[in-house]
């Protein structure tokens, strides 16, 4: 019966944060079919610009991950004045990041979009777009930071609808500001860029609002004391490096992709596209996994914190392999949605079933790495994503892709190890850690 509980309350978590990803992605998906509409240029430019701002966004929520871990701890023993202070933490570490990428983004906008080989055509747009969103990076920031008080407090179901209804006010303002109405001819990419500024604004102001109704009500410091912030900054700096680690990977892991030609290129970002609807599920089981960890950990629980992570990650694995089964069968589908060309068709075929086989092990590396940071280890999926990205899917791509010329099915069979690794590995490390 406990046991019974134990899934029902992963799922209660994960379901809100699933669906909030998977919205967003949509957004994502539609405000880029809105911005095609400008031309070329202004897909390039956005996208060189967000190139850089998820570098950003990798730093809010590696503070996110650590406070999560801090937060969820302090519950769980019921420390409640104690996990106050961690939010009031959190939000103070993310508003100085975004005050410092804002300042940044200002001052060294025009060299950064360049030294990403942005054209004269393409830096006009991009500095429009990169300045104002950037600029403002502290409401991204704020967004973030309140969204991790409210789910590692247990609540993912708030910073769901919240999620949802700024990302449509988004949707609706980017038309509006975009194309303009009646005479009005819009602003064009200026229009992007207010658009996500006015929605991440009023999402700040709603977040913080719910906050302030919970037991999570803070106060934000007048000083700040290094060694009050210790604790969250040693979480978070593992994290950052994960995710900064991960992003420089794929620069260079594109970069050889494209070397084997524009059509495998092509057909290798399609594949990933189709494939980010698949991982929302495990996404959503490794929130619920690092709240929860969190919370059994600051109860001393060993064996609570070993069955959310055995629940989770069998979950993930069932959940996910149904949908590796739908990748395989509607892979043709699925690639005809994108392209018309056969050989494309062909080649995204290829990766989408070898794909269809990596979702278990993408499934519990994820969770696994949830669970870990719910510890308070942000160390192990560091070394993880490390090994994985720089010494199996960076040589794979080298060894399976140029030097066997397997093509697009190297690159994805070297994503199947890395995953298989990666899974082996924090599973690993994480049953090690409690027993």
């Amino acid at each position: 019966m406990k046991e019974h509980q134990l899934g029902k309350e992963i799922i209660r978590l994960a379901l809100p944060a699933t669906v909030e990803n998977i919205f967003q992605t949509l957004v994502g998906f539609v405000d880029t079919l809105l911005i095609a509409q400008l031309g070329l240029v202004a897909v390039t430019a956005v996208g060189l610009a967000n190139a850089i701002l998820n570098v950003y966004l990798a730093v809010f929520l590696a503070i996110g991950v650590g406070g999560t871990a801090l937060i969820a701890r302090s519950l769980g023993a019921g420390q409640l004045e104690k996990a106050r202070r961690y939010a009031g933490q959190v939000q103070e570490v993310s508003i100085v990041a975004g005050i410092l990428f804002g300042l940044v983004s200002i001052l060294f906008g025009h060299w950064l979009l360049q030294a990403m080989g942005a054209e004269a055509t393409v830096l006009e747009e991009a500095q429009v777009f990169f300045y104002w969103v950037g600029g403002l990076a502290v409401l991204h920031a704020s967004m973030t930071s309140l969204g991790t008080i409210l789910r590692a407090s247990g609540d993912t179901v708030t910073p769901m609808k919240i999620g949802l209804m700024t990302n449509i006010v988004n949707l609706g303002l980017d038309y509006l500001l975009i194309f303009g109405i009646g005479s009005w001819s819009g602003l064009g990419i200026l229009g992007t860029a207010l658009g996500t500024i006015l929605a991440r604004l009023l999402g700040a102001y709603l977040l913080f609002r719910e906050v302030q109704k919970t037991d999570m009500a803070f106060r934000l410091a007048v000083k700040l004391v290094w060694s009050d912030y210790k604790e969250l900054i040693t979480l978070t700096i593992p994290a950052a490096l994960e995710r900064l680690v991960m992003r420089l990977g794929q620069v260079v892991y594109f970069s050889l992709i494209l070397a084997l030609g524009t059509t495998v290129y092509a057909s290798h970002m399609i594949a990933g596209n189709i494939e980010s609807f698949t991982y929302m599920p495990a996404y959503g089981l490794a929130t619920a996994a690092a709240v929860m960890v969190g919370q059994a950990l600051g109860q001393k629980d060993l064996k609570k914190i070993r069955q959310i992570g055995l629940l989770s990650s069998v979950y993930g694995v069932l959940v996910m392999s149904c949908l590796g089964v739908i990748l395989f069968v509607g892979a043709p589908y699925f690639a005809g949605l994108f392209t018309g060309e056969a050989e494309a068709i062909q080649q995204v075929v290829i990766a989408l079933r070898i794909d269809a086989f990596n979702q278990p092990g993408l499934a519990v590396s994820l969770i696994m790495a949830g669970a870990l940071q719910g510890m308070g280890d942000t160390r192990s999926p560091l070394y993880s994503t490390m090994i994985g990205m720089w010494g199996v899917r960076v040589l794979g791509v080298i060894l399976f892709g140029q030097l066997l010329q397997w093509g697009i099915g190297g690159i994805w069979l070297s994503i199947l190890i890395d995953l298989l690794l990666r899974a082996t590995f924090l599973s690993w490390r994480f049953f090690t850690r409690v027993l």
